[in-house]
């Protein structure tokens, strides 16, 4: 959605890293070209003139006249008044103090009302509420059934008395299902309301009627992120016509230039409060501003990634796969394939990897990922015996050509995942044996041989003259105070620091210790 503007503006910012000091020149230049970027990705004018001339007075001020380094400085500038515009802090959604809480879903048609009431509803059902979908939809063909549909595949349950196709009042459906939803005891009520091709005055009154006969916790202005200017514009005429408490953006997985999103905020108030990212019911989540603004200025979203991820792996499962890693032993094919099951899990790839930071100037190669490699691999392992997954070394000529004919694939990519198989293997076996860093599990050795050593203490020569040579030597080291490890201890006293860099009087570094050194 935000690649052409997160393009502009990384291209922006690395132009200003060369500079040691910033002139006025220098931030009238990055605030025309970040004008410029803002009004290619669409964002309504009167916004990009209050974002650019904010970032313009705070970019002449104190924080980067003085700062170390005036570029990330104007980064961070930029970055924080992008938050700000895009709502500042995440908005939750406000429960009724008496169930059930009521969720009003308005807009035009066509924007996904009715399939975001059922992520939305998933979404709330994974959070251990009891979410009821009502279809007020009454007009449009066929919707009272894809609500139902959409609610099977959500695993909810839906209040549909009428069977819609301009049957019904959609006022008293709205009005009965509250009483529906307490004696069935559903803590949350999703109205999804009907829409327009475009702003009339009976699609008001409706959402209006409607929004008096159930009153509301919460109206949420669903928008085509995909639609633009016509956002802000649609975006005011709910806002006079029906009045909301805050926007869903859906369809941001697509390739318009998104200046909805930081334009329906910053005109009509209201925060941004969820987006959707894919066609699939589990493609939605809470909007987070500040997740948001770093992934437009290539920063990456690892939150979201982790949330993601804790999502999908089983802890157990986690820990145990985490051991055989450690251990560099146990781990086989097998174990591969059911984690590339779980990454594939948290979806595409490609998205996965876009959330990484600085992953905007590989978009070539992100765009390359195709998931269905992974799909190739899955099929070859499958393929196997479960004797010959356990172990690998037993796969020779004969049965590679049978694991390339079962998985339809040929026999040399057989062969390449088995060598990467063993690669990754001695790779896993050398991190757990720490590769010689010392405190890595496999510095354990050598710490006891050291151990060891001292342990046997000075050798005395049979010379009585060099023996007497190295008993006061022993002596004399015993008398002077232990030197610490580190470079205050190797210092010694105060007498042997360079000129300007005495230290106290009284101050003796070799006592001196840092945290955890005992």
């Amino acid at each position: 959605m935000f690649e052409t503007l997160s393009d502009r503006l990384t291209s922006v910012f690395s132009s200003l890293r060369s500079k040691g000091r910033l002139s006025e020149a220098d931030i009238d230049a990055t605030c025309r070209e970040i004008r410029i970027a803002l009004l290619e990705a669409d964002v309504a004018l009167p916004v990009v003139k209050a974002f650019v001339a904010q970032v313009k007075e705070r970019a002449r001020g104190v924080e980067v006249s003085q700062a170390l380094n005036p570029a990330q400085q104007v980064v961070k500038i930029v970055n924080d008044e992008l938050i700000e515009i895009l709502g500042g802090e995440t908005r939750r959604l406000r429960y009724a103090k008496n169930p059930p809480t009521v969720v009003m879903l308005a807009g035009l048609q066509g924007a996904g009302k009715t399939t975001l009431a059922g992520k939305l509803a998933r979404w709330l059902r994974e959070q251990n509420h009891t979410p009821l979908l009502v279809a007020a939809d009454l007009q449009r063909p066929n919707a009272v059934q894809q609500l139902s549909v959409v609610a099977e595949r959500a695993g909810v349950a839906v209040y549909a008395p009428e069977p819609g196709n301009g049957v019904g009042d959609p006022v008293e459906v709205a009005r009965r299902s509250l009483d529906h939803a307490r004696r069935q005891q559903h803590d949350i009520v999703i109205i999804d309301t009907a829409g327009r091709l475009g702003i009339d005055q009976e699609l008001m009154r409706q959402a209006a009627d409607i929004r008096d006969a159930v009153s509301p916790d919460e109206v949420l202005f669903v928008v085509d992120a995909m639609i633009g200017q016509d956002a802000v514009t649609t975006a005011q005429a709910f806002m006079e016509g029906v009045g909301f408490d805050g926007v869903v953006l859906t369809k941001l997985d697509g390739d318009a230039r998104g200046g909805a999103a930081l334009s329906v905020r910053h005109i009509t108030g209201k925060p941004i409060m969820f987006a959707s990212t894919g066609e699939k019911l589990e493609d939605f989540d809470a909007f987070h501003p500040d997740r948001m603004a770093s992934r437009i200025l290539d920063m990456g979203d690892i939150l979201t990634l982790i949330e993601q991820a804790q999502k999908t792996f089983d802890e157990a499962e986690t820990a145990k796969m985490a051991s055989k890693l450690t251990s560099g032993e146990g781990f086989t094919l097998e174990d591969f394939l059911e984690q590339m099951m779980m990454v594939q899990k948290m979806g595409p790839i490609k998205n996965l990897l876009g959330m990484m930071p600085g992953m905007g100037q590989m978009r070539e190669q992100l765009n390359q990922v195709d998931d269905r490699d992974l799909d190739r691999i899955a099929a070859i392992i499958r393929s196997m015996t479960p004797a010959e997954r356990q172990n690998p070394k037993m796969i020779d000529g004969s049965r590679r050509a049978r694991i390339a004919k079962g998985s339809g694939v040929t026999v040399t990519e057989v062969s390449g995942l088995v060598t990467r198989f063993f690669d990754a293997q001695k790779m896993m076996k050398r991190m757990a044996g720490g590769m010689g860093i010392p405190g890595m599990p496999g510095g354990r050795k050598a710490g006891k041989a050291a151990q060891k050593k001292a342990a046997k203490g000075r050798r005395v020569s049979g010379d009585p003259r060099k023996a007497a040579l190295g008993k006061a030597a022993s002596d004399k080291g015993a008398e002077a105070p232990p030197a610490g490890n580190g470079l205050l201890g190797k210092l010694g006293s105060r007498q042997q620091l360079p000129p300007g860099l005495e230290l106290p009087p009284g101050f003796d570094p070799s006592t001196f210790k840092f945290p955890g050194q005992k």
